[in-house]
């Protein structure tokens, strides 16, 4: 396969992969960025952005040759705009929502080549970096790059998480703390027992399955997400650009604040 996928070699290894989110960032140069501070992923939201297909197309390209794991999440279960960006580069697609079973299945049907799926066949493209390649060879090198992203936000995604995990196709569950949360009455307390448990739930689902267990949405607090990993955690989204820039911005106006007395 002329690329590999970063962050599936540190999961098939039992590693930890990190992943930055990008909400901000418009051009492809954020990859390059993502790959200097040591990420092995980087997560284009689409989500809570207004970033459109064409600049995530672009990040996930930029992506590639620079060994930045490209993702993107979805904005609901929009599976075209899911299948396009695969088309056009993206390794993985994170996908919000997913409360079901039914929902995981749709989810993997559409971005999974047949007979797993029904992904429409689109020929070499990026992942290949567009050199002929015979068709047989193309859809194998696309499902075997490609990982599919099943987020758990609700109590009814956490009470069937055993039986989302067992869905052919979904590689990773991951628990959007912050909605989760909410969807629970604690939005906020990301420390509560009732989201401690829905992670217990979710990594006993994925051992169950030979799946990866994912954190997001717990950010600033190291020996939190440790704990997580301790459970059975592989994948952590970190935080996201904007969150980089505001942090490194306020700790240089209070250094300046400081040092001219301002």
């Amino acid at each position: 396969m002329p690329l590999t996928n970063r962050m599936q070699e540190r999961l098939k290894r039992g590693e930890v992969a990190l992943c930055m989110a990008t909400r901000l960032a418009r051009t492809a140069d954020i990859a390059m960025i993502a790959d200097a501070c040591g990420f092995d992923a980087l997560f284009i939201d689409m989500e809570h952005s207004t970033i459109a297909l064409d600049a995530a197309a672009q990040i996930c390209v930029a992506a590639l040759p620079v060994g930045v794991t490209p993702l993107v999440r979805i904005a609901g279960h929009n599976f075209e705009d899911a299948t396009r960006l695969l088309d056009a580069g993206a390794l993985g697609i994170i996908c919000p929502k997913v409360s079901t079973s039914a929902e995981a299945q749709a989810f993997a049907r559409a971005c999974r080549f047949p007979p797993l799926g029904e992904r429409s066949v689109g020929g070499a493209g990026p992942l290949q970096g567009y050199r002929a390649t015979p068709l047989g060879e193309v859809n194998v090198q696309g499902d075997t790059a490609t990982l599919m992203i099943a987020m758990l936000e609700t109590p009814e995604g956490i009470a069937n998480a055993d039986a989302i995990a067992a869905v052919p196709g979904i590689d990773v569950l991951l628990i959007g703390s912050n909605d989760l949360c909410t969807a629970l009455g604690i939005p906020g307390e990301l420390k509560h027992p009732k989201l401690r448990a829905a992670y217990e739930a979710a990594a006993k689902a994925c051992k169950t399955h030979a799946k990866t267990l994912g954190v997001g949405g717990i950010r600033a607090d190291v020996a939190h997400v440790a704990e997580l990993v301790a459970l059975g955690a592989r994948f952590v989204i970190a935080a996201s650009d904007v969150q980089y820039l505001m942090a490194a911005a306020r700790s240089e106006v209070a250094a300046l604040r400081k040092a001219t007395g301002g």
